[in-house]
């Protein structure tokens, strides 16, 4: 499946003399099935996986499907009412730029600011019956992605509008926004650096 490549990045310090380019088939060797070491490369020592991101892309994977699967129930979220595409992708466009997501963030987040940027926001309806909700930003406050997935299942729905977007933004109350959706289903896709 297309949604299974993901984009999660660590970093760490070592003396080791394994070469750089046979790290990740060191580290593979030593590690579960069900995770993998794609690549390995040196970086500079002030160089943090977290920190010195610019960008990151999430994903929200949901099943729109009747059904849903076996297979992939814990890789995706199952909603079996048809969603109103057109429309969630009406409300979408509003969360693109900079707004404070007070009211899409989890109660007890420890971030200072609620500020953040998403410079893309995307639905992809795909033939498989799948709809993927996109955000590229330059952080996201604790789950704040599944919130806003949840706000625009709302909206795909019919029980909030897209024009009532942005005063849900405006307002910072989070109890206008939609539920925080599970945890299957949200993908870190992509991050990026500046180096």
């Amino acid at each position: 499946m297309e949604y299974m490549h993901f984009g999660q990045v660590a970093n760490f310090k070592t003396n080791s003399n394994i070469p750089i380019e046979k790290f990740a088939i060191a580290i593979n060797s030593n590690l579960k099935k069900s995770i993998l070491i794609k690549s390995a490369e040196e970086v500079e020592e002030r160089f943090h996986s977290r920190l010195s991101c610019k960008r990151k892309t999430y994903r929200y994977v949901i099943n729109n499907s009747k059904v849903g699967t076996a297979i992939y129930r814990n890789l995706e979220t199952h909603i079996p009412k048809k969603l109103d595409v057109e429309k969630m992708k009406q409300a979408i466009s509003y969360f693109e730029g900079e707004h404070d997501f007070k009211a899409f963030k989890a109660s007890g987040t420890s971030s200072k600011s609620s500020v953040r940027t998403i410079y893309k926001a995307e639905i992809i309806e795909r033939p498989d019956e799948k709809i993927w909700i996109e955000l590229t930003g330059n952080g996201f406050l604790y789950n704040m992605v599944r919130i806003i997935a949840g706000t625009l299942v709302d909206v795909g729905l019919g029980n909030i509008l897209p024009e009532e977007i942005p005063h849900i933004i405006k307002d910072k109350d989070r109890k206008k926004a939609g539920k925080t959706l599970q945890p299957q289903g949200l993908y870190l896709v992509k991050v990026e650096y500046e180096m």
